[in-house]
C-alpha cells in the first residue's frame, strides 16, 4: 500500500512539474512574441541606446531583422568581399561602434538624431561600401563603376531616391541654403521629372540646367556629411 501511494505521489509530482515547465515555456514564449512585436514600437533613441548597451536582443532584431531588406538591397549594389549581406551587417556593426581614435567615440554615438536611425544607417552603410568596393552598374542609373575619388557630380541619387524614407528627404532639403537647387532635387527625384521637364519649369537652358544639376547634387550631399550622415 505504501508502494502505491509512493508511485502515486511521484505521478502527480511528474506532472505537477510537467505543468510548471509548459507553463514557464508558454510564458517565455509570449514574452518573446510581444517583444518581437514592441521593436516597431521603440523609438530610435532607444534603439541608439540598447545597441550602445550592448543589448543583444534588440541588436539582433533591429539590425539583423528589421533592417536586413536595406542591407540586403546594398549588398547587391556593390562587389563586396561579404559572402552574405548577414556579413555585411557583420561589418557595419562592428564599424559604427568602433571608437574613433580622437575623441574615444564611436560613429553611433554621435548620431544626432537629424533623421531617423534607418536613414542614417543606410546612408552608413552606402558610404562605407563606396570606399571599400566597386559598384555594379545599374541600367536605370546609367552611370559606370566608380570609385571614392570622383566627385559628387557622378554621384547618382535616383537609386537611393527609391529606398529613401520620404520624411528623411524632405529634412535635407530644408536644410539646403539654396532654394533654387532644393526645388531642382525636388522636381528631379521626388517629382521624378525628366531632365528637360525640370529646366522647362525652372525656366533654364539644358546647359544651364545640367551645371546647376551638379551644384544641386553637391550641396545635398555636403549636408549629409556636414551632419555626419556620411
Amino acid at each position: 500500500m505504501a508502494k502505491a501511494e509512493r508511485q502515486q505521489r511521484v505521478i502527480v509530482e511528474v506532472k505537477g512539474l510537467y505543468w510548471v515547465a509548459t507553463t514557464y515555456m508558454s510564458s517565455v514564449y509570449r514574452k518573446y512574441n510581444m517583444q518581437t512585436m514592441k521593436i516597431n514600437q521603440y523609438t530610435d533613441q532607444e534603439i541608439v541606446s540598447a545597441i550602445l548597451n550592448r543589448d543583444t536582443f534588440i541588436t539582433k532584431e533591429y539590425l539583423y531583422k528589421k533592417c536586413y531588406p536595406m542591407f540586403y538591397t546594398v549588398y547587391n549594389k556593390y562587389y563586396t568581399d561579404c559572402d552574405t549581406p548577414i556579413e555585411l551587417i557583420n561589418e557595419i556593426y562592428v564599424y559604427i561602434l568602433y571608437p574613433n581614435k580622437e575623441t574615444g567615440l564611436c560613429k553611433l554615438a554621435g548620431f544626432g538624431f537629424r533623421c531617423t536611425l534607418t536613414m542614417w544607417l543606410k546612408v552608413v552603410t552606402e558610404h562605407y561600401c563606396h570606399q571599400l568596393f566597386a559598384r555594379k552598374i545599374d541600367s536605370n542609373d546609367k552611370i559606370e563603376v566608380y570609385s571614392d575619388k570622383k566627385k559628387w557630380d557622378d554621384y547618382s541619387l535616383e537609386s537611393d531616391f527609391r529606398t529613401l524614407n520620404m520624411e528623411d528627404v524632405h529634412v535635407i532639403l530644408k536644410m539646403m541654403p539654396n532654394k533654387r537647387y532644393r526645388r531642382l532635387i525636388e522636381l528631379r527625384y521626388l517629382e521624378e521629372k525628366s531632365n528637360e521637364e525640370t529646366a522647362e519649369i525652372l525656366c533654364m537652358t539644358m546647359a544651364n540646367y545640367y551645371n546647376k544639376h551638379k551644384l544641386a547634387k553637391a550641396q545635398f550631399c555636403s549636408i549629409l556629411r556636414k551632419e555626419a550622415l556620411v
